[in-house]
């Protein structure tokens, strides 16, 4: 077997290639992908050589943690059927091309334990479940945001949570194409917003610089968490921290129960996905390499989530 994949080759050089598949073990699934997500966070990274050391970085690499397909070959349990739509969060089936994370292909054999089963009507939307794991894990270990730093995807689905579970958080954003789109919360410019009680601050901008701002924003015993990923070294001025008598957490990577939660919010109606996937390129062969939807996802402020199509590579 083979598929054709994403390739990047070095820092900013893509291609789209065939590449020999990994054989399927008992335990393993096929899955011909329809839909995967560029990551505008780790991805980006990735793309720009910029990418801190990590477990199993190294080029060529296949990038992608964001997929949905329909499995083609089932494993031997049962567990899954053909023709079943799941959520595959990458794959490392590409031989001696690095899967980091490895979703960004026409097809993946994947084990099942690593896939989850979704429901038909989520589609193309079902690529936002990583990125929804990922703001449930951070909201699961600490207190409820008031203060959401950054009006991306990952920033609204925060919202989104904190209104689900009760909460009424702000959101600040600088750039005016990422004002609109708050589903009950307030989106404010930082400039205009003067408080200074915020018990609990998220950010998600990945702006290295900011924590002497936010320290500033936070009450007494307030706490930052940051939930997005920081290619800079961080650092604070000790003196205000200290009269604020600030805490600092970090949310890592979402585990299988946040997926599973979010998987029931999402099937309750508590939480919804519309309107966050704004920009789509098909892939048709590995004639054209989709550098402009990768550059389109990162460098353009009205792009919130680029989705690569794989339906017409089968």
């Amino acid at each position: 077997m083979d598929a054709l994949a994403v390739i990047l080759e070095k820092p900013e050089q893509l291609t789209v290639a065939r590449l020999p598949l990994s054989s399927p073990t008992d335990d393993d699934l096929v899955v011909d992908i329809e839909w995967s997500g560029i990551s505008t966070g780790t991805e980006r990274l990735l793309f720009t050589g910029r990418m801190p050391p990590f477990p199993g970085l190294g080029y060529p690499l296949v990038p992608g943690y964001e997929s949905v397909g329909r499995v083609v070959t089932a494993d031997k349990a049962g567990v899954f059927k053909a023709g079943q739509r799941v959520f595959v969060p990458g794959a490392r089936c590409f031989g001696d091309v690095r899967g980091l994370f490895g979703g960004a292909a026409s097809r993946l054999v994947v084990p099942a334990a690593r896939v989850t089963a979704i429901d038909d009507h989520l589609g193309e939307q079902g690529v936002l479940l990583a990125l929804a794991a990922t703001a449930y894990h951070a909201v699961a270990g600490g207190s409820p945001p008031e203060l959401i730093v950054g009006h991306g995807v990952l920033g609204r689905l925060l919202a989104r949570l904190a209104v689900a579970l009760g909460g009424q958080p702000v959101v600040w954003e600088k750039h005016p194409a990422r004002m609109s789109g708050a589903v009950g919360y307030d989106v404010v410019v930082p400039s205009e917003d003067d408080r200074s009680t915020f018990g609990s601050i998220y950010d998600v901008s990945g702006d290295a610089g900011l924590l002497d701002t936010l320290i500033a924003r936070l009450a007494k015993g307030g706490e930052v968490t940051l939930a997005g990923f920081y290619s800079e070294r961080l650092s604070f001025a000790f003196p205000a921290a200290f009269m604020k008598e600030a805490r600092f957490r970090v949310a890592a990577e979402w585990g299988p129960e946040d997926l599973a939660a979010v998987v029931d919010l999402i099937g309750g109606g508590r939480l919804g996905l519309d309107g966050l996937i704004t920009h789509r390129h098909e892939i048709r062969g590995s004639s054209a390499a989709p550098t402009e939807a990768y550059t389109t996802a990162f460098d353009d402020p009205t792009c919130l989530k680029m989705l690569l199509d794989w339906r017409q590579t089968s």
